[in-house]
């Protein structure tokens, strides 16, 4: 990877486009992202980006890289706590229903520098490509160039000194935890990981749950609203796709049987107010029939939606009990 620098060609920069003159709008989600007729994207600054360097103590180093001779524009940050010894390795993956979200947004700065510091782990957070520019499955081979990548680094430099790849684990919410669902998959046993921490996991399907069907919220208590939903879907599948595709619904007649599904152990995080609660629970069902090895955690704190606050005051706990439930598992 190569280094990025505040001021310099950044491939963060330029998502940010407004549409104006394009026709009309075809899809929308109030506040976040409007898809013109014509193919641009207006992507509206709901969060702020900030760079590596903010709000880091003395104790952690951070720092952006790009992917060497990636034509993809795929870059990480990475969080360094300046611990002696090999730390833990957790690849993150940020939400945002494919289409939104930056590993440079605070909330997400804010979240992962709290976690890398208490949990003592090297977090590399990946900046994957979005939809509908980069409908899927960009994101998950997104994901899987981010682990061949760490990967490689296991060999010498800092990271051979510093990371203990034998202690890998993969972890994002709601669409990030459908990349990491998805690499792991993909990758099957040759990804060497620990375990796989899914919080709020981004999936659908055509037929609705009771969660979804009774999902009349106010903005107080979580940001996705069915249409949301549905519109994030309807941008990030391949054109012409079903919420019933494998990529959106992982227990469709067209996933993988669940039962030769060759994955770590995994915990889920579940909220009681998301409107995908009860697929969530399906999910953690259907793995455990297939004699998987899944914990879950349901909570009345997390919604999504505000997420300055929850990402960064919240999850935290949550996910420094996910890394200690998963090396228990794993012992």
């Amino acid at each position: 990877m190569g280094a990025i620098h505040v001021g310099e060609s950044n491939p963060r920069v330029g998502f940010q486009t407004q549409g104006k003159g394009h026709g009309h709008v075809v899809e929308e989600i109030e506040g976040l992202i409007r898809l013109y007729k014509d193919g641009r994207v207006d992507r509206l600054p709901a969060v702020a980006d900030v760079p590596c360097t903010w709000a880091l103590g003395p104790d952690l180093m951070s720092w952006d890289s790009a992917f060497d001779n990636s034509t993809t524009g795929v870059w990480a940050r990475i969080y360094a706590p300046k611990l002696p010894g090999k730390l833990p390795l957790l690849v993150y993956f940020h939400g945002g229903g494919f289409c939104v979200g930056s590993a440079a947004w605070s909330c997400y700065h804010e979240f992962l520098v709290q976690l890398a510091t208490t949990a003592g782990c090297v977090i590399v957070s990946v900046n994957y490509r979005l939809a509908p520019e980069h409908r899927l499955p960009a994101a998950y081979q997104d994901g899987i160039a981010a682990m061949t990548w760490v990967r490689q680094q296991a060999s010498g430099g800092w990271w051979r000194s510093h990371v203990d790849f034998d202690r890998a684990f993969l972890c994002g919410d709601s669409a990030g935890a459908a990349v990491a669902f998805n690499v792991a998959v993909q990758l099957g046993p040759s990804a060497g990981l620990r375990g796989l921490i899914l919080i709020q996991p981004f999936f659908g399907g055509e037929s609705r749950t009771a969660s979804e069907r009774n999902s009349v919220q106010s903005a107080a208590r979580s940001a996705l609203t069915l249409a949301a939903s549905d519109a994030y879907w309807r941008m990030a599948l391949p054109a012409g796709a079903s919420r019933e595709h494998p990529w959106c619904n992982p227990l469709s007649r067209g996933s993988p049987w669940v039962e030769q599904l060759r994955i770590p152990p995994m915990l889920v995080c579940i909220s009681e107010m998301d409107i995908l609660k009860d697929r969530n629970l399906e999910f953690c069902r259907a793995l455990r029939r297939a004699r998987k090895s899944v914990e879950q955690v349901v909570s009345t704190l997390i919604s999504k939606g505000n997420t300055n606050k929850i990402y960064a005051v919240k999850y935290p706990q949550i996910l420094i009990d996910s890394m200690q439930i998963m090396k228990a598992v794993d012992h």
